[in-house]
């Protein structure tokens, strides 16, 4: 019997249209009539998953969400943060001296907001402003001041360039961050010990709950710590193929249901 289901938003909770489809809304809620805790996680900033939290009535007194892939850990009933792992100034500087050495841009978060440090704004750094729901700011890494603190780095660029950077990333920086493809566009840096996987495993032993009655749904290559994790991994149809091949179970696309899919065929 599973006792948690965790789920990735973009991709999978949500269709190509940015939606929940009534299939996935309705199984979700008869699985939490059955006392199943469902916890989304996602990259996304706290703010851009909130709305989903309602729609879907995930702000119970144990409740728990996953954002900034894992980064920021927090109950939904108060908003109380019971994981954060962050970056600091000095991270920062070393990762943007990096980008500007591959020629990608870079944007970098804190709880609140998404600060892009090029003058000249990427298009994929405005459509990932509007998905997440985060305000976007320009700033100079002077502008930036020295005491802040970060979740997370993305380093932002079509597909083939941004791939040819990650080849060229040095071993220091993959010893020293955890890093994630988050969608072919986006390479992300966080503190090495932030990933959806831990984040889940916390949740977990929060609520008393064992590995191997954890199941986990996603699509992308941030969603692969967590699908390891779980005593069940489900890749959606539409997944990278690096998940389906970890994932104990593929299911349907996000455009076909396939968390109501998942659900339906291990807890209902």
């Amino acid at each position: 019997m599973f006792k948690l289901i965790a789920i990735d938003i973009d991709g999978t909770l949500l269709n190509d249209k940015h939606e929940v489809t009534p299939e996935v809304r309705e199984a979700i809620e008869e699985a939490k009539k059955k006392g199943v805790k469902i916890v989304l996680c996602s990259g996304r900033a706290i703010g851009g998953v909130r709305r989903y939290i309602k729609k879907l009535g995930l702000n119970g007194e144990d409740d728990f969400v996953a954002a900034f892939n894992g980064g920021i850990v927090q109950r939904t009933s108060n908003e109380e943060v019971v994981v954060k792992r962050t970056m600091s100034f000095e991270d920062i500087k070393k990762l943007y001296e990096l980008s500007r050495d591959f020629g990608v841009a870079m944007n970098v978060f804190d709880e609140s907001k998404m600060y892009t440090l090029n003058k000249e704004i990427n298009k994929y750094t405005v459509l990932d402003a509007y998905l997440l729901q985060i305000d976007l700011a320009y700033r100079t890494l002077e502008e930036l001041p020295e005491d802040m603190t970060f979740i997370k780095v993305v380093f932002v660029e079509e597909p083939e360039p941004l791939g040819r950077a990650i080849d060229s990333i040095p071993r220091e920086f993959w010893d020293t961050y955890a890093m994630v493809k988050s969608a072919p566009f986006y390479f992300e840096f966080l503190h090495p010990e932030a990933s959806k996987g831990n984040a889940v495993r916390k949740i977990a032993e929060m609520l008393g709950i064992k590995r191997e009655e954890v199941m986990c749904i996603g699509d992308s290559g941030n969603d692969l710590s967590m699908i390891q994790y779980a005593g069940l991994g489900v890749a959606m149809e539409n997944a990278m193929d690096v998940l389906k091949e970890h994932a104990d179970y593929i299911t349907l696309s996000n455009n076909e249901s396939g968390v109501a899919h998942a659900i339906r065929k291990f807890v209902l």
